[in-house]
This record gives structure tokens, C-alpha cells and sequence, in this order.
């Protein structure tokens, strides 16, 4: 059967439908990775990479050129073909978007609190290495961004949490089992205490905030750095 020229031109358009939406594919993973929300599903990350990326713009290129290759076409299997690229392409970034959480994650975070800081004079530095013993002597859910507020006061560090959790369940079990008193616990924060040390934890949405300092010193910073009462989840946005 002779090639006609829209066969050669439906051709030429779904070759470059298939480029676009593996290249879009590509850009989709980067751009998760260094922006997409750890916190969130891979079905939320596509979204919001259709809605805020890039990858909104590549899927309406794709789009554009599968239309004008479906129009063109003469055979049956260049109009499935036309419809699949987009699909296919979709796909492929929904398969691609928990990889480029979980790079980010390891990329951005840590496993544990990490609370000193090198160069740091005493006697913040003291209270720093004190801090970071209590954290280090706990196992810890989730995963801690860097930053947050150290100082003589203690040390508060946020954390994220990939999937769905209970943040105090967890303290409940592994701070006894590592010599620690749960001294507080009313369902919305957890005190422990130990050898003159104190611990605390809270949940945050998408994850929670951890503190450590001596035993008669104040949470997360409030009173010293941060005003009483003010809330120490939306502190870290």
C-alpha cells in the first residue's frame, strides 16, 4: 500500500507526541523532586505537578500533537497510538512520583534530629551536645527537615511523615523502653523525663515536632524564643 502524506505526516506527529511526553515524563520527576510534598500520595503529586508544574504544559503539548495525529491519520493503529501517548505519558508520572519523593526525602532529611552545629560557641554548644544525647538515646519516626530552633532553651526539630502514623503511639513505646518516664500525656503532646533531661513530641499535620532540654526548661522555645502560646506546628511553614 503507497505512503500518502498523511500518513507520513501522522507519522511525523506522533514521533514527536512520543519525544514530548517522554521528555515531559523526565521533567515531571525532576520537578517532583526537588519540590513535590513528601507528605502527600502519588495520585496529589501528579495533580499538583499537572497543576502548579510544568507538567501541565507538557501534557497539553502532548495532547495537541496526538489530536492533530489522530485527525490526520489514515490507519486504525496510528489513531490507538495517538490516544495511548497521553495515556501512557500520565502514567508514567504517576509511576515515577513516589521515586522522586523518596530521593527528596533522602536528599532533604534525616532519620533523627540533628541538633548540633559545628562553630556553634558555648554555651549554646553545651546545651546543643546535651540535646542531641537525649534525641540520639530515642528511636524517632519520620523524617526531620534541617533548620529549627536550638539554643540554651533546648532543641525543637520538625519532622514529616510519608504515610499515615500515630506520632504519640509511637513515643509511648520507645521512650520506657529506652530508661525514659512519661511524665505528660494528654493526647495532644508527650513529656518524658530523664537523669535531669526532658523529651517532648506533638503531631503536626503531615507529621510533628520534637523537643529536647533540661528537665525544668520549656518546650519548643516558647517563653525564650518563641511567645507563650503561639503555634509551634505552623511555626516551621
Amino acid at each position: 500500500m503507497p505512503v500518502t502524506g498523511r500518513a507520513v505526516s501522522a507519522t511525523v506527529l506522533l514521533v514527536i507526541g512520543a519525544g514530548l511526553a517522554l521528555l515531559a515524563v523526565v521533567v515531571h520527576y525532576e520537578f517532583m523532586r526537588i519540590y513535590g510534598d513528601v507528605t502527600g500520595t502519588a495520585f496529589e503529586g501528579l495533580t499538583w505537578g499537572l497543576t502548579a508544574g510544568p507538567s501541565g504544559l507538557g501534557l497539553g503539548l502532548v495532547a495537541v500533537a496526538a489530536i492533530m495525529g489522530f485527525m490526520v491519520s489514515t490507519r486504525r493503529w496510528m489513531r490507538l497510538t495517538a490516544v495511548a501517548i497521553p495515556v501512557l505519558m500520565l502514567t508514567g508520572m504517576f509511576a515515577v512520583t513516589p521515586a522522586a519523593l523518596g530521593q527528596k526525602l533522602e536528599e532533604q532529611h534525616s532519620s533523627s534530629p540533628q541538633c548540633v552545629i559545628e562553630g556553634t560557641e558555648e554555651p549554646m554548644a553545651g546545651a546543643d551536645r546535651e540535646s542531641q544525647q537525649a534525641f540520639d538515646s530515642i528511636g524517632h519516626i519520620g523524617h526531620f527537615r534541617g533548620g529549627g530552633i536550638s539554643g540554651v532553651g533546648g532543641c525543637t526539630r520538625w519532622f514529616v511523615l510519608s504515610g499515615d502514623a500515630d506520632v504519640l503511639q509511637h513515643y509511648r513505646a520507645v521512650l520506657p523502653a529506652a530508661g525514659w518516664e512519661v511524665v505528660e500525656d494528654d493526647g495532644r503532646r508527650l513529656r518524658a523525663h530523664r537523669d535531669g533531661l526532658a523529651f517532648e513530641a506533638m503531631p503536626c499535620p503531615g507529621g510533628g515536632v520534637v523537643w529536647a532540654g533540661r528537665e525544668d526548661g520549656r518546650a519548643f522555645g516558647q517563653g525564650m524564643v518563641m511567645p507563650t502560646g503561639s503555634d509551634i506546628c505552623a511555626a516551621h511553614h
